[in-house]
């Protein structure tokens, strides 16, 4: 209709590149603040981590760690990197620790406090109880000669550096140069431990990560899972022992009287097969297997042997110990069901 008004609204005008740039630059502001906060704790690093770091490493009881407010929830962080990287810690609330929770500490146990001002009530009151126990104590301050670092064994001080919040208050660069400080102990004390790979992978056995750790050991198919037939048999050979399976196999190794691994055959061979097949009893399995033919070692991990399967479009793969003995079979649909995938390096 002629000279109707429309309800459509303009869409607002986005911000221009000037305005972009500002905030960009806001943002950039606030990471180096942060940046110089970490580098002015790196440049107070002295004796007193070498004696922290000591102390954690023969520690004979657990790690506390422990904290008010946003030092708290660094705290927090610095005990779950502690507990993940073979360093036993736990969490422990100033205020729950005074009205109780000070049972759970034992007086092998050390203690990591972190307070920027060092002035923090909670742990003035809770600091004393620890030492009675027998607790050797660790603060992360800025005042390294506050009234909680008279308190303790050892201070690491780490620096004064103003906070990026644009009002100066809310921590932000304090709390940065905290968590630093605190990775800094815990994987120090993970390399002074020689922590391995494989201890590792025990703390994280869920998600990406834990896959990423994972060995083919752990995920591969065995016994009757894993279908096998010896180097003398016939194609007969190979449908009696896929039939025993009790989970869908695709695939059967085949191996020699010491049980090394020779070749494989699989349903895409039979296929390819069938045409010209006679008498399955009269087929020797030497003769249409495929020879040689890929294969993953018990302890390597999965996240290796994924490329091989995705590069030869292989849906099984044998697994084999360090004098080639058969061990196992690495069957796709396992590995898709644990949330592996062929299309990607883990």
């Amino acid at each position: 209709m002629s000279g109707a008004v429309s309800n459509v609204k303009p869409e607002p005008a986005g911000p221009d590149d000037a305005e972009r740039q500002a905030v960009i630059d806001k943002g950039l502001a606030v990471l180096r603040k942060e940046a110089q906060a970490i580098l002015a704790a790196a440049d107070r690093l002295d004796g007193g981590f070498s004696r922290a770091v000591d102390l954690l490493l023969h520690c004979r009881g657990r790690v506390a760690v422990t904290g008010m407010g946003k030092a708290g929830l660094i705290g927090a962080k610095i005990q779950a990197t502690l507990s993940s990287t073979a360093t036993a810690a736990y969490f422990l609330h100033p205020v729950e620790a005074l009205h109780g929770d000070l049972g759970m500490i034992q007086a092998n146990d050390v203690v990591i406090a972190l307070s920027r001002s060092g002035e923090t009530e909670e742990l003035i009151q809770l600091l004393p109880s620890l030492r009675r126990i027998g607790c050797q104590l660790i603060l992360l301050t800025s005042r390294p000669r506050s009234r909680c670092a008279q308190l303790v064994d050892v201070v690491l001080d780490i620096g004064d550096t103003a906070e990026a919040c644009p009002l100066g208050l809310a921590p932000s660069s304090s709390t940065a140069a905290m968590l630093a400080v605190g990775d800094a102990l815990a994987l120090t004390v993970m390399e002074l431990k020689n922590v391995q790979p494989d201890q590792y992978a025990t703390y994280h056995p869920g998600g990406a990560l834990g896959r990423s750790l994972m060995k083919v050991g752990e995920i591969m198919r065995t016994g009757q899972d894993c279908p096998t037939l010896k180097i003398d048999g016939s194609l007969q050979d190979y449908y009696e022992a896929i039939e025993r399976a009790p989970r869908r196999a695709g695939a059967a190794a085949v191996v020699d009287a010491e049980d090394r691994l020779q070749g494989i055959f699989t349903h895409g061979d039979l296929f390819r097969l069938r045409p010209t097949t006679g008498d399955p009893r009269r087929v020797a399995i030497a003769r249409v297997m495929t020879a040689p033919c890929k294969s993953a070692r018990v302890d390597q991990r999965v996240a290796e042997a994924l490329p091989l399967m995705r590069r030869h479009l292989i849906d099984e793969l044998p697994v084999v110990d360090d004098h080639d003995r058969l061990v196992g079979m690495i069957d796709i649909q396992d590995l898709l069901a644990c949330g592996f995938t062929t299309f990607d390096d883990q």
